[in-house]
């Protein structure tokens, strides 16, 4: 029985699955936030760095991360660029709690679906990276959407803006500094940790904290940090056994998920927003063909 074919094959269901289920969760995430509305964007961000901070130092210990965790920041380039991502990562997540808690969860599934796109444009103008024909008709699509949007609609969607500019210049950096994931949210939440204390204290001295008004208010705050770190380790393990070109199409389930929530949810959609979504439907298209075509491209086996 011949096994040697079979050996050097390697099974992709377990890495399919987690990438899948990170972005799922990551779609699903306005579901959870919605259940934290009696606090405000500011103190749940607060609270999901103080429970995600003792979770991702035990992630470390059992992987044997927390050594490497401290060598990294050692180089001053990967300290300061770690300070900056903390700083864009805080930003994006306040302006996605935003959304959700202010009723906008259509403007911030736009942000994501325009997020790769943005992020194809960077990769263009910063790291030289090819741009075919494809991919430039989906950021000209994309950028018609903001277009309509502005023009038709009547309104400037900066927290989409927001979401896909901070998390497609954290992406950016996050790429250059070459930080594990995982040790690099560690430090994220670490150098905000100081700031979270204070804050809070600062809220519940006035008065203003929910954390005390009743258990389940109390663990629901606590299961933000799980929310942050879960889907990042799903992420982890996900990218590391697919293709990139993969993990690139499976991430518009989370978009298209907050979509859904958004419409269920009664948020206002008039032809003018369909037609924003529609064009930027067409350039996420686009990009997935582009995607698609190059990571199907047979390779051709030099002549013997």
């Amino acid at each position: 029985m011949s096994t040697g074919s079979n050996t050097t094959q390697t099974d992709i269901r377990p890495a399919l699955a987690a990438g899948f289920s990170a972005y799922l969760l990551w779609g699903l995430s306005p579901l959870f936030f919605h259940l934290l509305d009696f606090a405000g964007a500011v103190e749940i961000i607060l609270h999901r760095v103080i429970w995600a901070v003792p979770l991702l130092l035990t992630v470390l210990a059992i992987s044997g991360k927390i050594k490497a965790a401290f060598t990294a920041i050692r180089d001053p380039r990967t300290l300061l660029t770690l300070l900056a991502t903390s700083a864009l990562i805080s930003v994006n997540w306040w302006g996605f709690i935003f959304a959700v808690n202010t009723g906008h969860v259509l403007q911030a599934s736009l942000g994501y679906y325009i997020n790769p796109l943005m992020s194809v444009a960077v990769g263009v103008l910063i790291l030289r990276e090819p741009l075919g024909p494809h991919r430039i008709g989906a950021i000209v699509l994309a950028a018609l959407g903001v277009m309509n949007q502005v023009l038709t609609v009547g309104e400037v969607p900066w927290l989409s803006l927001l979401l896909a500019t901070s998390f497609t210049a954290y992406g950016y950096l996050r790429k250059v500094a070459a930080v594990d994931g995982r040790i690099g949210l560690f430090w994220e939440t670490v150098f905000i940790l100081p700031i979270a204390v204070i804050g809070l204290t600062i809220i519940n001295a006035n008065g203003q904290g929910h954390f005390h008004e009743s258990p389940v208010q109390a663990l629901l705050l606590m299961a933000s940090g799980l929310v942050t770190v879960v889907p990042l380790l799903l992420y982890t393990i996900g990218v590391r056994g697919l293709h990139l070109s993969t993990m690139g199409l499976l991430q518009f389930l989370a978009p298209s998920l907050q979509f859904i929530i958004g419409v269920a949810g009664g948020e206002p959609f008039a032809l003018g927003n369909l037609l924003t979504f529609a064009l930027i439907w067409g350039g996420v298209a686009l990009f997935a063909w582009s995607t698609l075509r190059r990571n199907l491209k047979p390779v051709v086996s030099p002549p013997e």
